[in-house]
């Protein structure tokens, strides 16, 4: 965000003199990308335009006071008439958004325009060698709708635990284009995991109140009452254990809980919506933090390299708390998890199965939710189909 009136920035400018400000020695269009540092005044002066023209165009209602805190990466585009004047200038937000400011002689005049984006529908299947990440990046998928695939089936996958060779895939989601060029990857619209012969469907579904969820094809949520995994999926260095050798103190200790290896710096978030009971340092936990869900469970999160929340802070599922690092009594960056039941320690991986069930959609929105899903649900079936097919044909 920029701020200030100094500092001005580079710029192609129409000629090698400054011209007075309003007026520029050749006709013809300059652009310049906002770079941080960058001040709207410093802009205008570097293609000649003085105070003046700022003044003007920032009186030109909440857009043009709006130009005062341009991002990096925006263009502003300067567009000059056959006299060599100003005619217009440009606010390129986003290829889908740009704001014009128009000289009509006397001021500056606003216009808003916004395209909308060609989206395509789009299909991705894979097979798990020897990661997920690798699989899903073969299969042609980002690492965004990766990571969304991955979340949408949080509460019944622990990708850093229960993944397995041979598993398999299908995505079917989004991408935006504007001028046949991908802007972005979408929404994913459903979604097919096959581990260890056990099959999940998702499938994406907008409420009759707006609100967008995930669901099986019963109508039962695919967001869980916790998720099965505290952070981004990863190798896992130790299970729970109880007994189990300290690998500094070199002396027998309950090990109650999972070390997810990972790098230093990895997001770690709340497997629940709870209540932050502690976020603090100690000399063998290191940062950490400790949220309480509800009257009977408790999460600890131990060896951060920083902590997100404080204490008494309401967080939510998923939400960012930390991030995974070395504090404490450690021999590499990792995350240190808890799951405590009634202030009993319990396995984080069997426990959570044995949890409060999903919830299903409300009767009266069945029948759409069917109707929404059922040509979506063949499709998906059928691509995984064909993709279970070719693999097995190219295994022989």
């Amino acid at each position: 965000e920029i701020t200030g009136t100094d500092a001005p920035g580079s710029v192609a400018s129409p000629s090698e003199e400054i011209a007075t400000p309003g007026k520029i020695a050749a006709p013809e269009t300059t652009v310049h990308t906002v770079a941080r540092g960058d001040t709207l005044s410093g802009i205008f002066a570097a293609v000649g335009l003085g105070a003046g023209s700022v003044n003007a165009v920032m009186r030109a209602g909440p857009e043009g006071k709006a130009l005062a805190t341009l991002m990096p990466g925006e263009a502003i585009n300067f567009e000059y008439d056959h006299l060599g004047e100003i005619a217009r200038i440009s606010r390129v937000k986003s290829p889908l958004e740009t704001i014009h400011f128009t000289h009509d002689g006397f001021e500056f005049q606003v216009e808003s325009v916004v395209r909308d984006a060609e989206i395509k529908r789009i299909h991705r299947s894979g097979i798990v060698d020897s990661s997920l990440s690798l699989a899903a990046e073969k299969a042609g998928l980002s690492a965004s709708t990766t990571m969304n695939m991955a979340n949408i089936f949080g509460g019944v996958m622990d990708f850093a635990l229960d993944v397995r060779g041979g598993d398999r895939f299908t995505v079917i989601y989004e991408e935006h284009f504007i001028d046949g060029k991908k802007l972005k990857d979408g929404a994913v619209i459903a979604a097919q995991y096959v581990n260890a012969g056990s099959t999940f469907n998702a499938f994406r579904y907008e409420h009759s109140n707006g609100e967008i969820g995930y669901y099986n094809e019963d109508g039962v949520s695919m967001r869980k009452v916790f998720l099965r995994a505290p952070l981004d999926f990863t190798r896992v260095s130790s299970n729970f254990n109880l007994r189990r050798l300290h690998p500094i103190t070199k002396k027998v200790k309950p090990h109650r809980g999972i070390d997810y290896a990972a790098r230093t710096g990895t997001a770690v978030f709340s497997v629940g919506d709870g209540r932050v009971l502690k976020s603090g340092y100690s000399k063998s936990n290191g940062k950490y933090v400790v949220i309480r869900h509800g009257e009977a469970y408790t999460t600890k999160y131990l060896h951060l390299h920083r902590r997100n929340v404080s204490r008494g802070a309401r967080v939510k599922q998923g939400q960012i708390i930390g991030q995974v690092g070395c504090t404490g009594l450690c021999t590499g960056p990792h995350l240190h998890y808890e799951f405590l039941v009634n202030g009993v320690h319990r396995n984080p991986r069997t426990i959570i199965k044995k949890l409060p069930k999903a919830k299903k959609l409300a009767k009266a929105e069945l029948p759409a939710f069917n109707r929404n899903i059922d040509s979506t649900r063949e499709i998906l079936q059928h691509f995984s189909q064909q993709f279970e097919l070719a693999a097995l044909q190219q295994a022989e």
